[in-house]
């Protein structure tokens, strides 16, 4: 098996980025590895040469009461995990090594796809991820990046960037990977207790539910948005919305077109999932 890199600083990884040779795939990440990320790097190791992890928890996408300090740091396990799958390098700064100068040039996310649902739940949290993820991929200069579909707002808003700014990495959309009882995978389902994991629940099997209707022939976004939120009684719904790919809501699904987005607080843990339709 391969020997794991790991580079903390931008020098060691832009030394070893010049002297590779093929193609590289990059995962960016926040660490706190799951079977999730794992899939987005198996993906990555069929489609390139090498495989690159970045493990970073970016401060400037967190807001004010936010879990910043207590996001679960886990970069030992993560190493190995990243090393089991045959992953090539890890990228682990600290906070300096990223954000080196106090009044950096900050992004802004477009007007109308920034400022809905996570946008307006969130001040300031795409501009946080924005940043990080353009320095990520220009520091890596990766051929493609990979990103897990639960995330679907952040996924539009950077292949929007990617798009706007002519940047040459190619962002490929990974499914969402379920645990076996259906919630999808996130760090955060570690603050979970065991009854809030099973009221969780209710969020895919509400989204099941929704495509269950659509493949039966439910169009109307109204009728299934109130019929849903009937089924959400043990969790607090943030939002859930039927929407277009520029996040424009819908009065009726357009098959192949429509995002159904759902955000809910379940104890303390925000919750996001989602349904590609």
């Amino acid at each position: 098996m391969k020997r794991l890199k790991i580079f903390q600083s931008k020098q060691e990884l832009r030394e070893w980025r010049e002297n590779l040779g093929g193609s590289l795939g990059f995962v960016p990440t926040m660490g706190a590895l799951h079977a999730g990320h794992l899939s987005l790097a198996q993906k990555s190791l069929e489609q390139n040469t090498h495989t690159l992890f970045s493990i970073f928890v970016n401060p400037t996408q967190f807001g004010a009461n936010e879990d910043f300090d207590k996001y679960p740091k886990t970069l030992d396990k993560d190493i190995q995990l990243a090393q089991s799958i045959g992953v090539d390098a890890i990228f682990a700064p600290n906070i300096s090594e990223m954000y080196e100068d106090s009044d950096p040039i900050t992004l802004n996310p477009p007007k109308l796809m920034g400022s809905v649902y996570e946008g307006s739940h969130r001040e300031g949290h795409f501009a946080g991820v924005l940043q990080i993820v353009l320095k990520l991929l220009m520091l890596t200069q990766a051929k493609y990046a990979y990103f897990g579909r639960k995330d679907a707002q952040q996924l539009l808003l950077i292949q929007k960037m990617v798009k706007d700014f002519f940047i040459p990495t190619q962002i490929i959309p990974c499914p969402i990977v379920r645990d076996i009882d259906g919630l999808a995978l996130s760090s955060r389902n570690i603050y979970l207790t065991q009854k809030e994991r099973q009221d969780a629940l209710q969020i895919p099997q509400t989204l099941q539910w929704i495509q269950e209707s659509f493949l039966q022939g439910e169009r109307d976004t109204h009728k299934l948005r109130t019929l849903a939120l009937e089924r959400l009684d043990k969790v607090k719904v943030d939002y859930l919305a039927f929407c277009d790919h520029s996040l424009q809501e819908l009065p009726s699904i357009l098959p192949s077109q429509t995002l159904v987005l759902l955000t809910a607080k379940v104890g303390n843990t925000r919750l996001l999932d989602n349904l590609w339709l």
